[in-house]
């Protein structure tokens, strides 16, 4: 049997047939696997019917055989012990040099993990990001690849082929770093994803309950929106989403159930916030927001107990509109500083030099969050590569200063009239307190210390010299061991 295939995919669910057939488009013959065989037949018969350069094989003996060397096998399975449990039945067919790609949403830590162990072995290694969806993966996704540095001359002509192209035709795919760098991105990119959702979700309840403007006048305003500053792609659909009506000219969106779900990847970027001690709040809420909308039943019944403000809307709502637009853009500005925040300081942890503004440019298309406001990012850290944080760059201060009145009258006017905004909330606060020479910690450094003898440093010595108050006069000369979380 000749080797024909320039790499192997396994796993055909929707994502992993639509890689295939875009693979197949740019020129590379493609090995499909399946561990449920007739749905290679299925394929084969189905989507991939007449391409010849698609080959079905019915054994991992059979997939390794038709490949060329070095071999290249991609995993499209479901994230955790599916992917271990797959790299164990491919090992015995691969021989050093050999390259296995995990493309689901597999935690970091275990791309850290499997990268050490594959390479242990003589074979190489890579986890990556692959944002897009079902028609991303068809028609060009974007792709985070990191893992084994050898591996990426592998494949980096087939994904930079296959992945998604910002206008000026770069490629939303580029090496991310060693190990778990790519998923770790994937996954900051899915905690920014919750972040804008949460955030558009409450501009959409201010103007709903707040304003009383119908489902009409919503898909215009973000219709509108879509326009300028906030061009993207989950605006762009919230606006498609507001205007959907069903055959009999109901609102699809208001016969939809308000409870949210979520697959762990918001979950997992705040932990990894805390392990860093990132301060990430907005995505915080934003996984919060998801926990509370599950708690239905509780909460109509709460609804018929606990009271609020409900004011009406009394001012200009054309006004206060645009009030809630600029919310939300110095909101969204603040959620992805504080993701690179975050991917920062995991750089610094887990020594992946990771590019900022490569990373924003791998994001400008195929992935959910992909936006006009991303090219903005990339000329910010183009600007400066050493950017602490995205508040501090030129163009972004200009806008928060334009749109802080705004920010302020909508958190303002949310409070008075009783609708929930943690996330435009938190996100003020985040940046009130991060604009605060002086933070009232210096009480909470006492309290620990009187309660705990934690110790607390002081403003006029060294930093790291730590000192111990006996507050009470009771206690002795001892204090606590001293520790950084």
């Amino acid at each position: 049997m000749e080797p024909k295939g320039d790499i192997a995919l396994i796993g055909l669910a929707v994502m992993g047939q639509n890689l295939i057939l875009n693979m197949n488009d740019h020129g590379y013959t493609v090995v499909a696997y399946n561990r449920t065989l007739s749905k290679v037949d299925d394929f084969l018969n189905d989507a991939a019917k007449g391409r010849d350069t698609i080959l079905g094989a019915r054994s991992l003996e059979e997939m390794a055989a038709l490949l060329k060397r070095p071999r290249k096998v991609m995993l499209m399975v479901k994230a955790g012990k599916a992917v271990d449990d797959f790299i164990e039945l491919v090992l015995p067919h691969l021989e050093p040099g050999d390259l296995i790609i995990d493309g689901g949403n597999s935690h970091f830590p275990d791309t850290i993990r499997r990268t050490k162990y594959l390479e242990s072995k003589g074979l190489l290694y890579i986890g990556t990001g692959v944002s897009g969806g079902e028609e991303g993966a068809r028609r060009g996704p974007s792709i985070m690849p990191g893992g084994s540095p050898a591996a990426w001359p592998l494949v980096k002509d087939i994904f930079q082929a296959i992945c998604a192209k910002t206008p000026a035709g770069e490629p939303c795919c580029d090496w991310i770093g060693e190990d778990g760098a790519g998923h770790f991105v994937k996954m900051t990119h899915n905690g920014i994803e919750y972040g804008d959702m949460q955030l558009i979700c409450e501009a959409y309840q201010l103007m709903k309950e707040g304003l009383g403007m119908t489902n009409q006048e919503m898909h215009e305003a973000f219709a509108e929106w879509n326009r300028g500053e906030l061009d993207s792609y989950l605006i762009e659909i919230t606006r498609d989403i507001l205007g959907y009506q069903d055959d009999n000219g109901e609102y699809v969106l208001d016969q939809i159930l308000d409870t949210a779900g979520q697959k762990g990847t918001g979950k997992w970027t705040v932990l990894a916030s805390l392990d860093t001690g990132t301060p990430l709040t907005l995505i915080g809420e934003a996984v919060h927001a998801r926990c509370l909308s599950a708690l239905k039943d509780a909460r109509v019944a709460a609804s018929k107990i606990l009271k609020g403000p409900r004011r009406p809307f009394r001012g200009d709502k054309k006004a206060f509109v645009e009030d809630i637009r600029r919310a939300l853009l110095a909101s969204k500005i603040v959620s992805y500083a504080q993701g690179f925040m975050l991917m920062r300081e995991a750089s610094k942890e887990y020594q992946w030099n990771l590019n900022y503004g490569g990373v924003a440019l791998v994001w400008r298309g195929g992935c959910i969050i992909r936006s006009v406001f991303l090219g903005k990012i990339k000329e910010a850290y183009d600007r400066n590569p050493s950017l602490e944080n995205l508040l501090l760059d030129q163009y972004f201060r200009k806008v928060v200063r334009t749109c802080q009145p705004s920010w302020r009258r909508v958190v303002v006017k949310a409070v008075q009239m009783g609708v929930p905004v943690p996330a435009f909330t938190t996100a003020l606060a985040f940046f009130d307190g991060y604009r605060s020479a002086r933070l009232p910690a210096n009480l909470l450094q006492a309290q620990r210390d009187y309660f705990g003898a934690h110790t607390y440093e002081r403003v006029d010595r060294p930093r790291r010299e730590f000192f111990h108050t006996n507050w009470t006069g009771r206690g002795g000369a001892v204090s606590a061991s001293t520790y950084t979380v």
